[in-house]
């Protein structure tokens, strides 16, 4: 089953740590935990903190502890497909998390929630449409559905996760619609 996933973090800096994570399975289902630094986490920058409004003390009084989210998301997350909107930074918070853990760091593994899009959009009118009519097809579903989308990210991880859920349904919506009337 597909997952759409998202971190918050304290910077966008080389030594940045999750603060946040959530994620939204295909079928609605949904978990968000705020996560209490590790020892050594320190990093910190205030224009992130503008950004995502989660002040490091939050954190440090109710935020679950590291090594309990990270076995969590091991528990819930194994064997699906794990989606990020940007799977390169929200893979290295992943990897964060789960080294500091002492679990491997690859013991989940993100692709792009956009590439899922793709491959939605793909399967829908595979099939419905010449190969050489399919990309451009695929492309334009893909740009009409980011045309449609104007809002700002959330900058939570919960309103992020399911926002890129529910673009992948709009996606694959749209793509099964225009397939159903070729």
């Amino acid at each position: 089953m597909l997952v759409f996933l998202d971190f918050e973090a304290s910077s966008l800096g080389k030594r940045s740590y999750p603060i946040e994570v959530a994620w939204v399975f295909e079928d609605g289902r949904f978990e968000e935990h705020l996560i209490r630094p590790a020892p050594g986490w320190e990093d910190w920058d205030p224009a992130a903190e503008a950004i995502h409004h989660i002040p490091r003390v939050t954190l440090l009084e109710r935020g679950e502890p590291h090594d309990a989210v990270a076995g969590r998301m091991i528990d819930q997350l194994t064997g699906h497909e794990l989606l990020a909107s940007a799977p390169s930074w929200d893979g290295k918070w992943l990897s964060t998390l789960l080294r500091a853990a002492g679990l491997p760091r690859h013991s989940l593994r993100l692709g792009s929630s956009h590439d899922a899009q793709r491959d939605a959009a793909r399967a829908a009118l595979a099939g419905r449409l010449p190969p050489a009519a399919l990309d451009a097809a695929v492309e334009d579903l893909l740009v009409h559905a980011e045309m449609g989308d104007r809002a700002q990210p959330a900058h939570r991880a919960l309103a992020d996760a399911t926002e890129e859920r529910d673009r992948w349904l709009a996606v694959r919506a749209a793509a099964r619609a225009y397939a159903a009337g070729r």
